[in-house]
């Protein structure tokens, strides 16, 4: 890590376990500032109700953020029935009430209506802009919210526990842009009953999971612990790790100069991939673009700035 006068040069992945109370924006700038990183960015925004997976992206992993951003993500989340919010959560007002208390019976016979491409209404108390302002900023001014419904993905939904009567824990597996407040409140509705989320815990983004998360207090203390910067280095992921999902491409030395030009490579030969699409290259062990591939033909979108053998 090489400093700089805006900070340290320094570029990976940082899987952050998200406390309950923080919002995102604070936890990027904490982890930022405890690397003293010159640039981050985050994959996918938690509210700051939820926990669990804050994939932080430093330097050159910037770049990879799309692709973490569209990949799966788990959660697991509590539904207390009976009162619904005007965030669908814990820390909104309740706007109605019902003393219906669904049976598991019910909840597992309503489940398969919420799997697959489903149609629904984002929170009013939500980060989409309309006509240019968050929706959660009008929400709180007291305007009247309108959004539209949309078609979300929603690749799992399943009950894992019920806990009290009026409490039931689920477990899904969805795809960008899923509100999984509106799957709590929807899925009240559709039962006769209301509903709202007490917790909410992410536990797969892309290809990170629990397994590589860190908190901010172990990171706090690897700061001040003996190793000081390497221990906070090796924290760190791969910017690559963020690719895994993609196919890799290895190309010699001067079509590694070529592409790092900005310039196209012809693929020839016997080996050379027959499909199109967006591929990660490396030369040497080292991955340096994101390429697609057109018509036999490799080309440059994305070059990456990292150390090179």
């Amino acid at each position: 890590m090489s400093r700089r006068k805006k900070g340290l040069d320094i570029s990976g992945w940082l899987v952050l376990d998200k406390p309950v109370g923080v919002t995102s924006t604070h936890a990027v700038s904490k982890a930022r500032w405890l690397y003293q990183a010159k640039k981050a960015g985050h994959a996918g925004t938690l509210d700051p109700l939820a926990s669990g997976i804050l994939p932080i992206a430093f330097g050159e992993a910037t770049k990879t953020v799309p692709f973490v951003m569209d990949g799966r993500k788990v959660y697991r989340f509590e539904v207390l029935w009976g009162v619904e919010t005007n965030t669908d959560d814990a820390e909104g007002e309740p706007v109605a009430t019902s003393e219906r208390r669904p049976t598991r019976e019910a909840i597992l016979d309503v489940l398969p209506v919420f799997r697959g491409q489903v149609s629904q209404i984002p929170p009013k108390f939500s980060a989409l802009k309309i006509d240019g302002e968050r929706a959660y900023d009008l929400a709180r001014e007291g305007e009247d919210v309108i959004l539209e419904p949309r078609i979300v993905e929603v690749h799992r939904l399943e009950l894992v526990d019920m806990p009290a009567p009026d409490r039931a824990v689920f477990e899904t597996e969805c795809g960008k842009g899923t509100y999984v407040r509106a799957i709590a409140r929807d899925m009240g509705r559709a039962l006769g009953t209301r509903a709202h989320i007490v917790s909410l815990r992410r536990t797969v983004v892309g290809g990170f999971s629990e397994e590589d998360a860190i908190s901010l207090d172990e990171l706090e203390r690897l700061r001040q612990g003996a190793s000081g910067e390497q221990g906070l280095a090796d924290a760190l992921l791969p910017v690559e790790t963020a690719l895994d999902d993609i196919p890799a491409l290895a190309v010699n030395r001067a079509e590694a100069a070529r592409l790092l030009n900005g310039q196209p490579v012809l693929l020839r030969g016997r080996d050379a991939p027959t499909f199109q699409g967006t591929v990660s290259v490396t030369a040497d062990g080292a991955l340096i673009a994101l390429a697609e591939i057109e018509r036999g033909e490799l080309h440059p979108r994305r070059i990456f700035n990292l150390d090179r053998p």
